[in-house]
């Protein structure tokens, strides 16, 4: 009698505090609502490039959009936790050839679905499985998962006589395309921004900061780690099976390309990962920049990502967001010591 009113005492209590923690995540700051109304404006505005771009700018901005939302979605993971990633390229990857492998036999929203899925259950299976180690050694591995997914699927190929690669033809035009992919950083974006506001998201930042001080508060830290890290993944996932009718043909060597998990990451970076908008910040000029880059240079790239890596490191460790709050912190005691000496010398008097 008594274990069962002490569990239906527990049950109504856990759905309060539940219903509590949800309208709270639900009450939105003056200053949340400004930075969500701006970003709204910002997002309406990026909407219309279609309607007045065409043929190179388009193109340019397809690119920002798309890597927005791969920075975004790899900063969700990789900021709070501090954990590098270099798997981007793995799901990226498997979103790709789900849409290249089902083109012909499923529509493409549902391949898009499938790819979700495919790309959640192995992120599930590698979280589970690396997410106990940590530092240099995740990210080796995770820098090795991509190469071992492209080999394995090479072997597929081989093996079914396919070798040469997939042609993905889906009727859309560049104007869809692009409005897809805005959509798929905008989903990210608000993602993103509820689970920083939620449990998991301070819960995440303690693991960051200390993960033992995070164990010994009664987090669960694995179970923390491989849940955003597969809706990290799943994202990656989603927009492989986006990006793969912009190609129209994919291989192995295109869809799990380490380029590709590296620029991302350079991007994250050079932004900073601290804050939500910091990708963005980084992903618009290092876009324009490699494009420069890539028509100029073309076979330098891979040694010009690694000199932009070394010194985004090594001179802006907190990228451009981390610059900006400095100089505003700068500002403010500036402000602050010439208030104070103002009124030392009487000026706050009558």
């Amino acid at each position: 009698m008594s274990n069962a009113d002490t569990h239906g005492d527990t049950k109504p209590t856990a759905f309060a505090q539940a219903m509590l923690d949800l309208r709270e995540s639900a009450v939105l700051s003056g200053t949340e609502k400004r930075n969500l109304a701006i970003c709204a404006i910002v997002a309406a505005l990026w909407a219309l490039l279609p309607l007045f771009s065409t043929g190179y700018i388009l193109s340019l901005g397809i690119s920002i959009t798309i890597f927005a939302g791969l920075a975004t979605s790899w900063t969700l993971f990789s900021g709070p936790t501090n954990y590098i990633s270099l798997a981007t390229a793995a799901f990226f990857g498997i979103g790709m050839y789900t849409v290249a492998g089902g083109v012909n036999l499923l529509p493409y929203p549902v391949l898009i679905l499938i790819a979700a899925v495919a790309g959640a259950l192995f992120a599930a299976l590698i979280g589970l499985a690396t997410l106990r180690i940590s530092g240099v050694y995740f990210v080796i591995f995770s820098l090795g998962l991509a190469e071992l997914v492209r080999q394995v699927v090479s072997w597929g190929q081989h093996v079914m006589g396919t070798s040469s690669g997939l042609y993905v033809l889906v009727d859309r035009s560049d104007s869809v395309f692009f409005w897809q992919l805005l959509v798929f950083t905008l989903v990210v974006f608000l993602v993103s921004w509820w689970i920083g506001r939620s449990r998991l998201g301070f819960a995440l930042r303690i693991i960051g900061n200390d993960e033992v001080v995070a164990v010994h508060c009664g987090i669960n830290t694995a179970r923390a780690k491989v849940t955003l890290f597969i809706i990290s993944s799943t994202f990656a996932a989603i927009a492989g099976a986006l990006v793969a009718p912009r190609w129209s043909y994919v291989e192995p060597t295109l869809a799990f390309s380490p380029f590709l998990s590296f620029q991302v990451v350079i991007m994250s970076l050079l932004g900073g990962v601290h804050r939500l908008w910091g990708p963005l910040v980084g992903v618009i000029p290092f876009t324009i920049m490699w494009e420069f880059i890539s028509a100029k240079f073309p076979s330098q790239t891979t040694l010009l990502l690694g000199v932009a890596f070394l010194l985004i490191v090594y001179f802006i460790p907190h990228g451009f967001v981390g610059l900006i709050e400095d100089f505003s912190r700068r500002r403010s005691g500036i402000w602050a010591a010439l208030r104070s000496k103002w009124q030392a010398k009487g000026g706050g008097h009558e």
